[in-house]
C-alpha cells in the first residue's frame, strides 16, 4: 500500500506542477493557482461525521468472512467519525484519513481503517477523489467468533459546500462540507454508500 500511495502522490505533483506554472503571472512569484481563489500549497487538517449503509455479498473472500445465505446477505446502518488532512498541489490534491465506525441496526459491530485520497479541486470549495487504503470490520453474534476480517478498501467520493454561507477554499476557508462516497471491502464483495459533513480544524 506504502508503493501504491507514493506512486498516487508522484503523480498528483506530475500533473499539479505545469498547471500552477501556467496560472501564476509572469514574474510573479506568489501561489494563486487554485480554483476558489484560496492559496494553491498548504495543508487542512479536518475532522468529520456520516452514516451510511454497507452490504456485503454471500460469496468467500481474501478476508475470510464466511459465505451466508444469498438472501440473508450481512449488511447493516453504521455512524462513522473521520479525521484526516488534505495537501492541496494546485488544482489537484492528495490526502489521508483514518475512521472509526460504529454499526446501529444489523450485522455490523464495528469498523476501523485508514485510506490515502487523491482528486482535483472543483469551484468553490468542491472536491472529487478516489481512495485506497485497509479496512477491518467486526460483525455481530451471526458471525461465529466475533473477530476481526480485514481486506483492502476502495472508493470515490466528492465534497462540496456553497460559498454564499462563508465556505471557501480548502486552505483554511472551508468551513463545512457535504460529503458523498462509495466504497467498497475487498474485491467488490461490499457496497457501502455514506453521507456526512466534514470540517476543517
Amino acid at each position: 500500500m506504502r508503493t501504491l500511495l507514493r506512486a498516487a502522490a508522484l503523480a498528483a505533483t506530475a500533473i499539479a506542477v505545469p498547471a500552477f506554472a501556467q496560472d501564476a503571472p509572469a514574474g510573479s512569484q506568489t501561489t494563486e493557482a487554485a480554483p476558489d481563489g484560496s492559496r494553491a500549497f498548504g495543508i487542512e487538517p479536518y475532522f468529520g461525521i456520516r452514516g451510511g449503509w454497507e452490504s456485503f455479498d454471500a460469496e468467500s473472500n481474501r478476508a475470510g468472512i464466511p459465505p451466508v445465505n444469498r438472501d440473508n446477505k450481512l449488511n447493516g446502518s453504521l455512524v462513522e467519525g473521520l479525521v484526516g488532512f488534505n495537501v492541496p498541489l494546485g488544482p489537484v490534491f492528495i490526502g489521508a484519513e483514518g475512521n472509526v465506525a460504529k454499526g446501529v441496526t444489523g450485522d455490523i459491530d464495528w469498523q476501523y481503517g485508514g485510506a490515502g485520497r487523491l482528486g482535483v479541486r472543483a469551484g468553490d470549495s468542491g472536491l472529487l477523489y478516489g481512495k485506497v487504503g485497509y479496512q477491518w470490520v467486526n460483525f455481530e453474534k451471526r458471525v461465529p467468533g466475533g473477530r476481526d476480517y480485514h481486506d483492502m478498501t476502495y472508493g470515490i467520493g466528492f465534497e462540496a459546500g456553497p460559498k454564499d454561507i462563508g465556505l471557501g477554499g480548502i486552505t483554511g476557508r472551508s468551513g463545512f462540507r457535504l460529503r458523498g462516497e462509495v466504497s467498497t471491502f475487498g474485491n467488490f464483495h461490499s457496497f457501502r454508500p455514506t453521507l456526512g459533513i466534514v470540517t476543517h480544524f
